[in-house]
């Protein structure tokens, strides 16, 4: 997020009820996960109703999965309630476990609220991921520390290449590239990496250590575009669905929603319309010394 955010009026917002239609007319067209993300979806007043309204679709086996990615500040709070409502995974972005460091990239800095958190998410049965943005100069020294440290909770852990996300003002995105290649190779000296066959639709492609049982996924949107197998669109808080976290193209579903109150047939007319132009990848590129392909939104404007 940049430094100084303008957030949006309430009334631009998509209410509880209005998520809940659009989801379900993707679950209906044949989608079968679910992702709520952001920003930090869990500070959304009564998302937790929102959640249990989502879990009819699992009940009824229309929908496979419900999964959250969090920054894990709202965990302890939460956590026996997104598992009473289906939800049995969780990824929690962190990208260090020094506390002065956390404060600093995250500017609010509460590392052990977020490592009570995952703590309670464990205690309530769901299974965490972690998801680190790999960042040369911050946490270089930090790569067998977070491994280890996932290791002894039983935690997976995906790398993930930074991107040109919104205003990057003073950040200096090819200073903070850490290619994947090198994480995996320097991941390599100290454990036994072994391939995986496994897929999830989505752009990670993973790997098993022998040594921990841990899997541990890449993201290289930078050094590896993965875009020929991603089949993930994202639906912000306004109800704008990108069909590409790193193009501009969007369309507005809010407005279809908001007209058709009692017909959804244009709505689903609108969400295949929408897929069809999905594109056939992003444009990230650090390789000529500069920065192309930034995108003007941020990330927790996007959705994680």
């Amino acid at each position: 997020m940049s430094e100084n955010m303008t957030f949006l009026p309430k009334a631009e917002l998509l209410t509880l009820e209005e998520l809940d239609r659009l989801c379900s007319a993707f679950v209906r067209e044949g989608v079968r996960k679910l992702r709520v993300t952001g920003g930090e979806p869990l500070v959304r007043r009564n998302i937790i109703e929102f959640f249990r309204s989502m879990s009819r679709h699992l009940d009824t086996g229309c929908l496979d999965e419900l999964t959250v990615t969090t920054n894990g500040s709202q965990l302890r709070r939460f956590a026996d309630d997104l598992y009473a409502c289906g939800v049995r995974r969780i990824n929690v972005s962190l990208d260090t476990l020094d506390p002065d460091k956390f404060s600093r990239i995250t500017r609010w800095g509460r590392l052990g609220q977020v490592l009570e958190g995952i703590d309670s998410a464990l205690s309530a049965g769901l299974r965490v991921k972690i998801n680190t943005v790999a960042l040369k100069g911050f946490n270089e020294d930090e790569l067998e520390s977070l491994i280890e440290w996932c290791a002894g909770k039983g935690l997976d852990i995906t790398f993930i290449e930074v991107m040109p996300m919104g205003d990057i003002g003073n950040e200096n995105r090819i200073g903070q590239y850490w290619s994947i290649r090198d994480v995996r190779e320097r991941i390599a000296r100290s454990w036994t990496v072994v391939d995986t066959a496994e897929r999830t639709g989505g752009p990670a492609r993973y790997v098993r250590l022998v040594e921990t049982g841990q899997k541990v996924g890449f993201i290289t949107p930078l050094s590896h575009n993965f875009c020929e197998s991603c089949n993930r669109v994202r639906l912000n808080c306004v109800g704008t669905l990108y069909q590409c976290l790193g193009q501009e193209g969007s369309v507005d579903l809010r407005s279809v929603l908001r007209e058709q109150t009692d017909d959804d047939g244009a709505l689903f007319e609108a969400i295949h319309a929408a897929i069809a132009r999905k594109p056939k990848g992003h444009d990230f590129d650090y390789s000529r010394g500069t920065v192309q392909g930034q995108m003007s939104r941020h990330m927790s404007h996007t959705g994680g």
